[in-house]
């Protein structure tokens, strides 16, 4: 049998286990219904989460669309303005281009009408100076004649006899410059055609007109070097049209034509050469004869053709 303070002790351990162990289960009981509450709220957390996200992901995906949507607009938008731009750009290009070329179409005509005017009153200035620009004196120690620049590479047309014999040529120009023509280019002795070149800068050409169109009582003009009076000018009309017998079609004219005028050129009132002044009959006045245009043209660019191709050779 225990005594009376053993069994105190006993009872007095009893209840401390039973108080120790109610404890460790209320604590245990209120860590669990902690953590269930944690968890809950963990999960409500994570699916408020989760549904915010899909929310922002919706909205931001509506947001791309409607965003797209208005870029494409204003694209089709930009595009649109773009092409009617460009239209009314071109419109506005061609018309001006239309009133540019109308313009210069009708400036040329009113510059050509001035001419026809000055000519038509005996004012010959306006074709002359443009004129004596591309027309030469050419003196060889045989002798001397005229010429006139055909192209600004330097081809010089002139009649064979002046060169003819030659063993030096210069050519004068207009604006008092020297230049050596040793070089010939080409001669067609049946036309007395031949054709110099000579390397010289900034160069004025004179161009072949249409002599079919010319007609008998049109005034006419030649520009030469008449017993060594440099860049004379001298007048005159078209007398009538000769064809001699190996060919030559031959414009005869009353222009006042003397030594030295040979190899220079006839000029119509449109400042083109009409004729390359070649001979006049001795002992009569106003019998002049230029080898016309449209036969020397042939002659010439034959004669530069053949030139060109041998020196690409």
């Amino acid at each position: 049998m225990m005594d009376k303070k053993t069994r105190n002790i006993v009872l007095i351990a009893l209840s401390v286990l039973i108080i120790a162990g109610g404890l460790v289960y209320y604590f245990n009981y209120q860590i669990k219904v902690v953590r269930l509450d944690y968890e809950a709220g963990i999960a409500d957390l994570g699916k408020q989460t989760a549904e915010n996200f899909q929310a922002v992901r919706d909205a931001i995906a509506q947001l791309g669309i409607n965003l797209s949507s208005q870029i494409s607009f204003v694209d089709i938008s930009l595009q649109n303005f773009k092409i009617q731009n460009q239209i009314q750009i071109n419109t506005l290009s061609n018309l001006i281009d239309q009133i540019e070329q109308q313009s210069n179409i009708r400036l040329s005509e009113l510059k050509d009408e001035l001419k026809n005017i000055r000519i038509k009153s005996a004012d010959f200035s306006a074709i002359v100076n443009d004129v004596l620009q591309s027309v030469v004196s050419v003196k060889t120690n045989a002798g001397q004649g005229s010429g006139a620049v055909i192209d600004r590479k330097g081809y010089i047309v002139t009649n064979v006899h002046v060169i003819s014999g030659a063993s030096t040529v210069k050519v004068l120009t207009y604006a008092g410059n020297t230049f050596d023509a040793n070089t010939l280019v080409g001669y067609d002795g049946n036309a007395d055609i031949a054709v110099l070149k000579i390397n010289a800068p900034d160069l004025r050409a004179l161009n072949f007109g249409d002599s079919d169109e010319v007609k008998v009582g049109e005034k006419a003009i030649a520009a030469g070097n008449p017993a060594g009076l440099a860049f004379t000018v001298t007048e005159g009309i078209v007398s009538a049209f000769r064809t001699a017998q190996n060919g030559i079609k031959y414009i005869q004219t009353d222009v006042p034509i003397n030594p030295g005028n040979s190899g220079g050129p006839l000029i119509n009132t449109k400042g083109e050469i009409i004729g390359i002044n070649n001979f006049k009959v001795g002992g009569f006045e106003g019998l002049g004869f230029a080898i016309s245009s449209n036969h020397a043209r042939g002659v010439v660019n034959k004669i530069i053709s053949d030139y060109e191709a041998k020196q690409n050779q």
